[in-house]
């Protein structure tokens, strides 16, 4: 073996696995309020780069939709209206590219809940003949929920863990804010608002989205442990060509706490 190379069964030269450059575990909670809750309580604020421009940017939706289409006055707004655009989505991805480089070049593992955005951000509208519930109050969390980028906030951290030889594993959310962290209690009971926690069995308290991260690492741990159902944080869609050559690799002295 050739140092910086290793090679598989049929010969073939493989890049060396990177061994890990940070130690510990984390659990993270994603949220609308804040952006991420960590399992050691540490929290990223939400950017909410739309929601920073909508009023502007629908002025000048509103300036557009009055003038001749194609016209000099039409045109000139509607660059307007995608240079706003643009600026949202500039200002959203490099929020993005920072925090999940932090969180990545940090931890060894990362656990995060396995979200499905998509159906999550669905329309909320309906058809005729099955129309919406509370279409005005889905919308506006669908909004908010693709404002804050959670998909990307999912991928990207799959590829940047493998460049530093981490993993990101993600895990069933059911009942991750109703289970006390302390003594293994599910109620709904134990989450009386969005942000409190408190355990009707044995009075264990912390803020929600807290435990719901602990609660998340705790999952982690459990699939590395005794190989409880998950999906790895390894996308076949990412950017960087690099990042597809490189394996899961698994999770060496990583502290369960």
């Amino acid at each position: 073996e050739v140092h910086g190379e290793r090679h598989s069964g049929t010969g073939k030269i493989l890049p060396e696995q990177p061994l890990p450059t940070a130690t510990s575990a984390i659990g993270i909670d994603v949220g609308i309020a804040r952006f991420a809750t960590m399992s050691d309580g540490s929290v990223v604020a939400p950017l909410n780069s739309f929601k920073k421009h909508q009023q502007n940017l629908a002025r000048y939706q509103r300036r557009m939709s009055r003038k001749v289409k194609f016209s000099s006055n039409w045109k000139k707004a509607k660059a307007r209206v995608q240079k706003i655009h643009i600026g949202i989505a500039n200002a959203r991805k490099d929020f993005l590219h920072k925090t999940t480089t932090t969180i990545s070049k940090n931890h060894a593992l990362v656990c995060i809940e396995d979200l499905q955005v998509r159906n999550m951000s669905r329309s909320s509208k309906g058809t005729v003949e099955q129309p919406g519930k509370k279409v005005s109050q889905k919308s506006g969390l669908n909004r908010a929920i693709l404002d804050q980028g959670w998909g990307e906030f999912r991928r990207q951290p799959g590829y940047k863990l493998g460049w530093n030889g981490g993993m990101l594993l993600a895990v069933p959310a059911q009942h991750t804010s109703q289970t006390c962290p302390a003594c293994g209690h599910v109620s709904k009971d134990n989450r009386q608002t969005q942000a409190s926690f408190l355990c009707v069995d044995c009075g264990y308290e912390n803020h929600a989205d807290v435990v719901g991260a602990m609660n998340v690492l705790a999952r982690g741990h459990r699939v590395l442990a005794c190989g409880e159902s998950a999906q790895s944080g390894r996308s076949m869609k990412q950017e960087p060509t690099e990042a597809t050559r490189r394996s899961s690799r698994g999770a060496v002295g990583i502290p369960f706490h």
